[in-house]
């Protein structure tokens, strides 16, 4: 009943009007974001974050999550009507979308996906509504070696559970760790790592790396490989969508699947991205007509989208409770929280209820237009991708280059952001993860600092951490996700061996 009742109060916060008008314009920016290649949820939010810092923390954040919100429901459209995932987790949304639209039912397949991504990100918020304000609670116990356990259990799961090779995630990781370092030492006050330049002295600011890494990184990318659109059109009715509701109830366990894994993998920073490729596998092997998908079966379009969009919609529930993002995007909405002097984490949910419980209420409101606007917009944004990538490259530099000004109202800033543009497009063609650098850039000062508490503490003794059941099980779990590729690894060449063994008998 408390959650109830301090639900009410948020909606009394995201209902004024001024709120109301940001979730709408920030719902719009996000479909428009999530429609162009090249962009994405994270990107949108990094370049217009810096928009924002004169607003107030509610009306900011509301604004920011529903671009989040749009950005979900957006990569839908060009994945289905155009085979260009506007995302990276509507990649799988392809297999069936697009040859819906070959079809003739891409309307269908529009109206598939959207209704899965409300679903998905409403089940998400739900579990948001209930288990933050426990597990805020919880956290409340903790002290640094807690958080430290914590931190590295986070850094450890993208090893350990990313499809990514291991070596490149710790590669990336320990990169992020290293600008994270950066600037001077807030505890002795020494400097490192500036080598003279005092423009260095602050370190690197996280939200100019972000627009550097994403925004840039993606248009050099995007623009290297030649992007042409050529894609169906598409005009939902309410005919087709009042059928396809109807057709939706029968794959409810797809539903309820999808859901579970996406919330899963959000919670624990798998990502969107896996969770949809694992909900789509989840539902082949699970339907009685494997052969059918892949050739315009609408469950592989129900199950990757509920899947991403609970993964998600989940990644802000360790972020709120416990400060630990689990997704690029939701690194970059931490970044926001720090940069308006509001700490993440437990207290967040004792010291400023207003904002969280607002917050949570717009998810609800967000999720639930962006449903209805989507439906009655398609037209509108599958035009926007007859504009030529060469017109829409320069438009999106020039917002990042504003964007990155504004920060400090500084040129350094804008160059920094072009380096760290030009490392993002390095990543992407070494295929390198970014989301490991850039969560290495967010939580690296914090992990520092939690660890550098714990010893003093401690006088230096490590054993501090393994002092209770709770740190020493954190911790136990991070090893045990750490060495998991090493172990899988491992079992492959023992089995390969065995194999070779048993051939030359």
């Amino acid at each position: 009943m408390d959650e109830i009742n301090s639900l009410m109060q948020g909606f009394g916060v995201a209902l004024t009007l001024p709120n109301l008008g940001f979730m709408m314009v920030g719902l719009l920016l996000g479909i428009l974001i999530g429609v162009l290649p090249g962009l994405g949820g994270a990107n949108g939010v990094a370049i217009l974050l810096p928009l924002t810092f004169s607003m107030n923390p509610t009306s900011a954040i509301i604004m920011l999550s529903c671009i989040y919100w749009g950005a979900l429901f957006g990569g839908a459209i060009t994945s289905i009507l155009f085979n260009i995932p506007g995302e990276p987790w509507s990649v799988a949304t392809t297999f069936d979308g697009y040859p819906m639209a070959q079809q003739g039912r891409a309307a269908e397949a529009l109206t598939a996906a959207f209704t899965s991504s409300f679903v998905g990100a409403l089940f998400a918020v739900l579990a948001i509504t209930f288990l933050a304000p426990l597990l805020a609670k919880f956290a409340l116990e903790f002290g640094p070696p807690e958080f430290f356990a914590v931190q590295m259990l986070t850094f450890c799961s993208f090893v350990g559970m990313s499809k990514e090779p291991p070596m490149k995630t710790l590669a990336a990781m320990m990169l992020g760790f290293a600008l994270a370092a950066v600037g001077m030492d807030t505890v002795t006050g020494q400097l490192r790592m500036t080598f003279g330049f005092t423009e260095m002295l602050k370190g690197f600011d996280f939200l100019i790396a972000v627009i550097g890494l994403f925004g840039i990184g993606e248009i050099l990318t995007t623009m290297e490989e030649g992007l042409a659109f050529k894609g169906k059109s598409a005009r939902i009715n309410f005919r087709i969508v009042w059928q396809t509701w109807g057709q939706l109830f029968q794959y409810w366990r797809t539903f309820i699947r999808s859901v579970l894994i996406g919330c899963w993998m959000g919670i624990t920073p798998g990502g969107a991205t896996p969770a949809s490729f694992m909900g789509y596998g989840m539902a082949r092997r699970a339907a009685k007509d494997k052969d059918s998908f892949g050739k315009g079966n609408v469950e592989g379009v129900v199950a990757p989208e509920t899947a991403a969009h609970a993964a998600g919609t989940a990644a802000l529930l360790p972020m709120l409770t416990l400060g630990i993002p689990g997704s690029p995007t939701a690194a970059v909405l931490l970044g926001g929280l720090l940069i308006w002097g509001l700490q993440p984490g437990p207290l967040l949910f004792v010291e400023q209820k207003d904002f969280v419980w607002g917050l949570i209420a717009s998810m609800y409101l967000g999720n639930i237009v962006g449903l209805f606007v989507v439906l009655t917009t398609v037209p509108w944004w599958a035009a926007i991708l007859r504009i030529p990538f060469p017109v829409i490259a320069p438009v999106i530099i020039f917002i990042c280059a504003v964007g990155a000004y504004t920060v400090h109202s500084s040129i350094t800033d804008v160059v920094m952001m072009l380096v760290f543009g030009v490392l993002g497009y390095l990543f992407k063609k070494l295929r390198y993860p970014l989301a490991p650098l850039v969560l290495a850039l967010v939580l690296g000062d914090m992990a520092e600092s939690s660890f550098r508490q714990s010893m003093l503490m401690s006088q230096g003794n490590v054993n501090i951490f393994y002092a209770n059941w709770l740190v020493g099980g954190l911790m136990a779990v991070a090893i045990f996700l750490l060495f998991l590729p090493a172990w899988g690894a491992l079992k492959d060449l023992l089995r390969k061996r065995e194999t070779n063994a048993h051939l030359h008998q």
